[in-house]
């Protein structure tokens, strides 16, 4: 009883914001996991607070990446980094990773968005 071969599922195109904005967020989820460890060496929260709250938000982070082809998934993205923003009220340090990632965030969101309007202005004009 052996199978046939299944053709290889096609895949989905992705937009130019999609692709940019899950790059900022893996990458963010990597460097939220090296703070949260140094968060934790340095003892600046108590560790269940450090520990639970930083592998939560890599999650997330990570959780939101396949989601960026839906509108909730950019809202998402922006409520993780605002997330990301007010954590420096309690690690004044994460004010730098908040500005850095939130200012990559912004850049991925309005730039593909206009570079995902420009490539469907002028598809329609290479088809002809």
């Amino acid at each position: 009883m052996s199978r046939a071969p299944r053709a290889p599922r096609a895949r989905r195109n992705r937009t130019v914001r999609e692709s940019i904005c899950s790059i900022v967020l893996g990458f963010e989820s990597v460097i939220m996991f090296l703070a949260t460890l140094a968060v934790f060496g340095l003892k600046a929260l108590p560790w269940p607070l450090a520990l639970g709250g930083g592998a939560a938000l890599c999650v997330l982070l990570l959780a939101t990446i396949p989601l960026l082809n839906r509108p909730f998934g950019i809202a998402l993205g922006w409520v993780l980094q605002a997330i990301i923003l007010a954590s420096a009220i309690l690690v004044p340090l994460m004010l730098i990773v908040a500005l850095l990632f939130g200012g990559m965030w912004v850049f991925a969101v309005i730039r593909g968005g206009m570079i995902d309007r420009d490539n469907a202005r002028l598809s329609p004009l290479e088809e002809s």
